[in-house]
């Protein structure tokens, strides 16, 4: 008898490889805030693939053999690289210099909303009912800890701007990552992207080395953690998992983060959170939990082992 695995939904490794990208991801947020104090957006990228490339040529040369890139997978990584990590990670730094982390993992959050609908729309995934409808609550949750944690305090929306650069460019990153890797192991795909990214963040080698000089060692350790655990290992524990599951219900997932951001600014900052961020918190719970939800699949026959007797329909 044989079993549709796809209705079982992600296997073991593909949940903790999804557990590990978004808890290194949004300690990300945390580390962007207090280094940008002394480096900014441009420098803070730069320095951060820079390392991110280095661990993921490791990574990359113990994954296994090459495999030549099409002309078009070329395309899809070039694009990937550039948008994801260079004009994202540029972006995103920028606008925590303006906004608390929870505000702007809160504005980033619609990111999934849009992959998804890219998804369906471009790669060919659909939208399933449960995906929507999980979308539409975790939405309702991010906004909520948006509200809790004082998004209308946004300054003179710049920061705003940026975030949604952030999202759009993640969004369309995703969505040339995905038909890459297809064919394409993901630890070579990753390793691409990062160093397209950081190619394209090489204008800001002036302002690095002359930041870096003056910044304190506690800011060079942040550098060096964004580059090793939210660039290099999350940037490939997601590849893996997008490389095995849809990437709008894999982005779904990632509304998980600003949750996990509130919590970690409790810890490190001190920050209590408004009692509206721990509810907003819940419903993005929730609509991770709906939107893994599967159609029940009627049986088209019931199996039966006695050759004498009929199948019933």
């Amino acid at each position: 008898m044989s079993i549709d695995r796809t209705a079982e939904g992600p296997g073991r490794r593909v949940v903790l490889a999804m557990i590990v990208t978004v808890l290194a991801w949004a300690s990300a947020f945390i580390v962007i805030r207090g280094t940008g104090e002394f480096i900014s957006g441009g420098a803070l990228a730069l320095g951060r693939l820079v390392v991110g490339a280095i661990v993921l040529g490791v990574i990359a040369l113990m994954g296994g053999a090459w495999v030549r890139p099409t002309k078009r997978e070329w395309l899809q990584v070039i694009g990937f690289g550039v948008l994801w990590f260079g004009a994202y990670n540029v972006a995103l730094n920028i606008a925590e210099q303006t906004l608390d982390a929870g505000t702007t993992a809160m504005i980033v959050g619609v990111g999934p909303v849009l992959m998804a609908l890219g998804a369906g729309v471009f790669l060919g995934e659909g939208i399933p009912k449960w995906l929507a409808i999980g979308a539409g609550v975790a939405l309702l949750g991010v906004i909520l800890i948006g509200i809790a944690s004082g998004a209308s305090d946004v300054g003179d929306g710049s920061g705003v701007l940026w975030c949604i650069a952030a999202a759009l460019t993640y969004t369309v990153g995703v969505l040339l990552q995905k038909p890459a890797l297809r064919r394409l192991p993901h630890t070579q795909v990753t390793w691409l992207g990062c160093v397209i990214g950081m190619v394209a963040c090489l204008p800001f080698s002036a302002d690095l080395l002359r930041e870096a000089m003056d910044a304190p060692a506690s800011a060079i350790a942040g550098v060096i953690y964004l580059g090793a655990v939210p660039t290099a290992l999350a940037f490939t524990t997601w590849a893996y998992a997008l490389s095995r599951t849809p990437a709008g219900q894999l982005g779904i997932t990632t509304y998980l983060v600003p949750p996990i951001v509130i919590l970690l600014g409790l810890i490190v900052f001190g920050e209590v959170p408004a009692a509206l961020a721990v509810v907003g918190g819940a419903v993005c719970l929730v609509g991770v939990a709906l939107s893994r939800r599967r159609p029940r699949t009627p049986a088209a026959a019931v199996l039966v082992t006695d050759p004498g007797k009929t199948v019933a329909e």
